[in-house]
């Protein structure tokens, strides 16, 4: 449907118009005006919650219209209250200063504030294939994702951070790798295991120790000289 006849339903819709007016005016079936009225019936989409560290619609044009003026980012960014840094990276990803439209911007902004997010692994089919390949080989998540950057150097879609390779495996939620793949993991492990301080499992990291309570019977009278020093000890304990 054409974007003139759906501001004629618009019009006859503002007219309270009936339904066979519509189809009459609109040379089309009823089901496509039944969509179309559909359509334009529908509530807006509410508007998300920004958190106040992220630019809004307004601060973005403040930024296109410096960047029109020729101003530089450090001038833009005290002009908003806001760091270099932040407008800088605003900026380069919405194109640069010559190709910067804030409408654009903060639709782009808006669409990834949108939760879940689709894996890249799960969107990316020519990504995904080289990683589980990789991982047959018994490659760690590591090496994969610094072979890429070297294999790959100005392929931008074939980057992926090793933690989005764990993740894509443990959480099978999100549908990027099959789950069989742990098994080639050097760990083996279905299950991330947090980095840092090892679990305490109350077992001592002394190998083979035996408790004092199971030492041999000579050990007290010091028939052995080896012994004289342990039985020193516990009458000192």
């Amino acid at each position: 449907m054409s974007a003139l006849e759906l501001e004629r339903i618009e019009g006859l819709l503002a007219e309270d118009a009936p339904f066979w007016r519509l189809r009459q005016e609109v040379p089309r079936s009823r089901y496509a005006i039944h969509r179309a009225v559909k359509r334009l019936r529908r509530p807006p989409a509410p508007e998300p919650n920004r958190s106040p560290l992220r630019l809004s619609l307004a601060e973005r044009e403040e930024i296109s219209r410096g960047l029109a003026a020729g101003e530089s980012l450090r001038v833009v960014a005290g002009r908003l209250g806001r760091t270099p840094s932040t407008v800088s990276r605003e900026v380069a990803r919405n194109g640069g200063r010559a190709s910067y439209r804030a409408c654009r911007a903060d639709r782009a902004a808006v669409r990834n504030m949108c939760r879940p997010k689709v894996a890249k692994l799960a969107r990316c089919p020519r990504l995904r294939a080289v990683v589980e390949a990789k991982l047959e080989l018994r490659w760690s998540p590591q090496q994969i994702a610094s072979w890429l950057v070297v294999e790959f150097p100005d392929d931008a879609e074939m980057r992926v951070s090793h933690e989005t390779i764990y993740l894509s495996l443990f959480v099978q939620s999100r549908g990027a790798l099959r789950t069989e793949l742990t098994r080639y993991l050097r760990t083996k492990r279905s299950v991330r295991r947090p980095g840092g301080k090892p679990p305490n499992t109350g077992q001592s990291h002394i190998p083979a120790m035996v408790n004092i309570a199971e030492r041999p019977a000579e050990a007290d009278d010091r028939a052995v000289p080896g012994h004289w020093e342990s039985q020193w000890c516990c009458q000192a304990a």
